[in-house]
C-alpha cells in the first residue's frame, strides 16, 4: 500500500488530487492548515486529515510524527502555494515589487517546500519508492516567460514567477542529492482555483493529471524533470 501526503488538499487542485490517488489505491493523507476543513475533506474523500502549516516548523514537525507513528510515506505532494492579487483583480508588476511583497509567497511557495520536505525526508528514506512531486508553474519557466508573443510572457508579476523558478531549482539539486527517490516539478496549467480567483481555463480535473500521474511514477521512471501533461517542458 503507498501512503501520500497532498499537503494543501482541503480544495482545488489537492482535493482533485487526493480524489485520484485515493481511487488509484493509495492512503492518502489531506494536508490543511484548518482543522476543521480538513477533517471534512477527509471524510469526503476516504482519506486521513493531518493538520499541517507549511511556513510553521512546530505544524510540520508535528504531522512528521503523526503519519511516521502510523506507518511512515512513500509520497510527498508539495501542493501548498498562494499568489498574492492587487485590489483591483490583478498581480503587482516589476515597477511595484518590494520585498515585503515577495516575502510571504516565497515564505509558503519556497520555504514551505523546503521545510516539508526536509522533515519528511527521514520517512522517504525508509520507503521502497520514495516520491516527490513539486508542483509548479509554467511560469516558474524562464524560457517560456522570455518567449515574446506567449501567455507566460504577458503575465507582469515577479513574486509569484520568481517563488516557483526557485521551486525548480530545489527540485534539481534534492533529486541530484538523493538519486533513489523520484523527485520532479510539475507545471499544472492554468487551472481555475481559488490561487487565482477561478479564473483559470482548465478545469481542476484538467489540472490534476500530471499531478497525478507524476505521484505513481516508478522507481526507474524520471527524476529531476519538469513536466506538464504533454511531458518535458523547458527550464
Amino acid at each position: 500500500m503507498t501512503t501520500t501526503l497532498i499537503t494543501g488538499a482541503n480544495k482545488g487542485l489537492g482535493f482533485e488530487t487526493a480524489r485520484r490517488l485515493v481511487a488509484a489505491g493509495h492512503t492518502v493523507y489531506v494536508g490543511s492548515r484548518d482543522p476543521e476543513r480538513g477533517r471534512r475533506a477527509a471524510e469526503r474523500l476516504g482519506a486521513r486529515a493531518v493538520v499541517i502549516d507549511v511556513t510553521d516548523d512546530t505544524s510540520v514537525a508535528a504531522a512528521a510524527k503523526a503519519i511516521e507513528a502510523d506507518g511512515g510515506l512513500d509520497v510527498l505532494v508539495n501542493n501548498a502555494g498562494i499568489e498574492t492579487r492587487t485590489a483591483d483583480g490583478g498581480v503587482a508588476g516589476a515597477a511595484e515589487a518590494t520585498a515585503d511583497a515577495l516575502r510571504p509567497l516565497f515564505e509558503t511557495n519556497v520555504f514551505g517546500t523546503v521545510r516539508v520536505t526536509h522533515a519528511f525526508l527521514p520517512l522517504l528514506g525508509r520507503s521502497a519508492a520514495p516520491v516527490v512531486v513539486n508542483v509548479s508553474s509554467g511560469l516558474g519557466s524562464l524560457a517560456r516567460v522570455s518567449a515574446p508573443g506567449t501567455p507566460a510572457y504577458a503575465y507582469p508579476g515577479v513574486a509569484y514567477p520568481a517563488s516557483k523558478a526557485a521551486v525548480n531549482m530545489i527540485t534539481v539539486q534534492y533529486a541530484k542529492a538523493f538519486p533513489r527517490m523520484r523527485i520532479n516539478a510539475v507545471e499544472p496549467g492554468y487551472t481555475a482555483t481559488d490561487l487565482n480567483g477561478n479564473t483559470g481555463t482548465q478545469t481542476v480535473e484538467q489540472g490534476a493529471e500530471i499531478i497525478v500521474r507524476m505521484a505513481r511514477v516508478a522507481p526507474d521512471g524520471p527524476t529531476g524533470g519538469y513536466f506538464d501533461a504533454e511531458g518535458p517542458i523547458p527550464w
